[in-house]
């Protein structure tokens, strides 16, 4: 009797890997039903990883998504999984311990029924609490091998530390081939060898099809032993997804597995409205090239799951970089010179950072770390000039122990910043903190939620909850929409004769918009390849008063600009004190915080003075070199 290969589908990943947002709850419930007249799934991923954010993001309740989401999958018996980031549970950063005990319990209540747990450097330490969180909280908890390829990341490493992971409570093993760069032999190689020593343990792989791997990866997988095998589905498989189904489907057939019979008329159905979702709004948000496979992503090694943010950043990046060297008379460079840079400098960078696994979020520290060497080397800078916190973070040990050694220029800068290394277990670093925002929703007169879902939600994401309650989030996320729908319609005007200079632009300029009774002024900027917008500019701040003006009488002062493009905040951590008008500051010193490409940048002062302006707006958008400190 041939052998049961099972099939999950990662929706919530194709999503994810094909660009920034997912579906909607009502559109989530709209497509369950076809998933499951299809019949041949034993497993659906629909949460975890950015689901949260990316709800919150748009001023949708993630909590609500995840009950209703999961309900109609648990009624028929078809389990439901979610992905979580170890010590940084679901979010970028790392977690205390009883936000991450209380997420395992709430996701259970919600209807998810396995964890899927991986931790960025593979550290079994990070993972340990996953492990027991999940269990206690009735979970099955399955422990992720994040693969990536090294002369350090070899098949013996990867079935022993399979061996730590169960022997630290993992009930279950994942292949979790997030760049598809594993090659397909080491592949079998792996899951042949842990099923020798625990044949009784469902090993599942997962593979992005990025470079095109993956199908041969699966068949490798599946011949050594692997019970389950990921799959996407079109519209959104193959490129920084993942392989089809049918195609998955057809090779584990032919190679004489059993796998169960596909409902088409239902596949369709489900591949119209993953369609019709894509042309509602989500379009917007994916990047043509996430739909292409590349083989170039075998040498750096990037996550398909990073490489729908990854785009989108570029395009910024491009533009400010661009704009940078037009103001200088110096050549500018296209979206493929820049993306070429990165590449080499990914894999300049990556060994001096120790080899960490490039998946989330290390991925993003590693490609952010080198998209800013090479913007800051394309102006005239040194190398190691633009580090994030977050980077730091991880080169310190705060996350854990690096595969690898760090580079030598990287040993010397730490010394030269006098940055201290940490050698303790990283969840010490991190104290409880349910009771601080049991306490803040208290004075908010905000509920817990059922079983304290909103609770964990706040304690999880604080800023982006923040946001969603006062329906900012809201109003952002429609006026951003607003922007790349009037952009695409302009793209798509037939040719016109060339409007006067001092024409109207037809495109919106202010929105103004109703959440849940509140009205919400929006001003909307506009890219500088519109016609009618000559330059890019943040709207001017209002003032606030911790950041007005001190009149000096004559308008004497030095200005500190923003050495790039993010959200800009004055603190990252609600028990420092942010900078005020009237503090004296030194050049070198910390004195705010841009937040960009999903990590944290510390700014450092580039001269001494005292502040008489805070110009730019905690939370607001800044744009590269603009203004945000005047000083005397």
């Amino acid at each position: 009797m041939s052998r049961e290969i099972k099939l999950c589908l990662v929706y919530r990943d194709m999503w994810q890997s094909s660009g920034k947002y997912t579906p909607r709850v009502d559109q989530l419930v709209k497509v369950a039903e076809p998933i499951i007249e299809m019949g041949c799934f034993a497993r659906v991923e629909t949460n975890g990883g950015g689901f949260e954010q990316i709800n919150l993001l748009y001023g949708e309740n993630p909590n609500r998504s995840v009950r209703e989401w999961t309900q109609p999958f648990n009624d028929v018996g078809i389990q439901t999984q979610m992905l979580e980031r170890g010590l940084n549970a679901i979010r970028m950063s790392p977690v205390p311990a009883d936000v991450r005990r209380l997420m395992f319990k709430v996701k259970k209540k919600q209807g998810t029924d396995i964890a899927r747990s991986f931790d960025g450097l593979n550290n079994p330490q990070n993972l340990e609490n996953s492990f027991k969180f999940a269990r206690e909280g009735g979970m099955i908890a399955q422990g992720a091998l994040s693969l990536t390829f090294s002369p350090l990341h070899t098949v013996e490493y990867y079935i022993d530390l399979a061996d730590q992971y169960i022997d630290k409570g993992a009930q279950e093993i994942c292949i979790k081939d997030m760049a598809g760069i594993g090659r397909p032999v080491s592949i079998g190689k792996i899951v042949k060898g842990i099923k020798a020593r625990h044949p009784d343990i469902l090993v599942q792989y997962h593979g992005h099809s990025t470079p095109g791997f993956s199908v041969a990866s699966s068949l490798e997988a599946a011949r050594n032993g692997a019970d389950i095998i990921d799959v996407g589905m079109e519209p959104l498989s193959w490129g920084t997804g993942h392989a089809d189904l049918l195609t998955i489907h057809a090779m584990l057939k032919d190679a004489g597995f059993s796998v169960p019979d596909i409902n088409m008329k239902a596949y369709m159905h489900a591949r119209s409205l993953t369609q019709e979702f894509i042309d509602d709004f989500l379009g917007y948000y994916i990047n043509s090239r996430n739909r292409y496979m590349n083989s170039l992503l075998i040498g750096p090694g990037l996550p398909g799951g990073m490489m729908g943010s990854l785009m989108a950043d570029l395009e910024k990046n491009l533009a400010s970089l661009n704009n940078w060297l037009k103001k200088r008379n110096k050549p500018t460079l296209t979206q493929d010179e820049l993306l070429i840079r990165l590449f080499d400098e990914v894999e300049y960078v990556w060994p001096r950072l120790g080899y960490p696994c490039l998946v989330t979020p290390y991925s993003q520290y590693v490609k952010n770390l080198a998209l800013m060497n090479v913007l800051q080397m394309a102006k005239g800078r040194e190398r190691w000039s633009m580090m994030d916190e977050n980077t730091w973070g991880m080169i310190l040990g705060k996350s854990g122990q690096l595969r690898g050694p760090l580079g030598e220029d990287i040993l010397s800068l730490a010394k030269a910043q006098n940055r201290e290394f940490y050698t303790g277990n990283p969840q010490d670093l991190y104290p409880d903190e349910l009771e601080l925002f049991a306490s803040k929703m208290d004075s908010n007169g905000w509920d817990y939620g059922e079983d304290d879902e909103e609770l964990m939600e706040y304690a999880m994401h604080p800023r982006q909850y923040e946001d969603y309650k006062s329906g900012k989030a809201k109003a952002d996320f429609l006026a951003d929409l607003e922007k790349r729908k009037a952009a695409k319609a302009s793209a798509n005007q037939a040719p016109q004769t060339k409007a006067p200079a001092t024409s109207t632009n037809y495109q919106p300029k202010v929105l103004h918009l109703d959440i849940n009774g509140e009205q919400f002024k929006v001003s909307v900027a506009y890219d500088d390849n519109d016609q009618q917008q000559a330059t890019k500019t943040a709207p001017a701040p209002a003032k606030t008063e911790h950041a007005a003006a001190a009149s000096n009488g004559n308008g004497n002062y030095a200005t500190i600009t923003a050495p790039l493009e993010g959200k800009f905040y004055l603190t990252k951590e609600s028990t420092e004190v942010p900078l005020k008008v009237g503090d004296k500051i030194t050049e070198g010193e910390t004195i705010a915080y841009i937040e960009a490409m999903k990590v944290i940048n510390a700014i450092a002062a580039d001269k001494s003075g005292t502040v008489v302006e805070i110009v730019a707006r905690h939370g607001e958008e800044v744009f590269e070199d603009d203004v945000i400190i005047k000083i005397q």
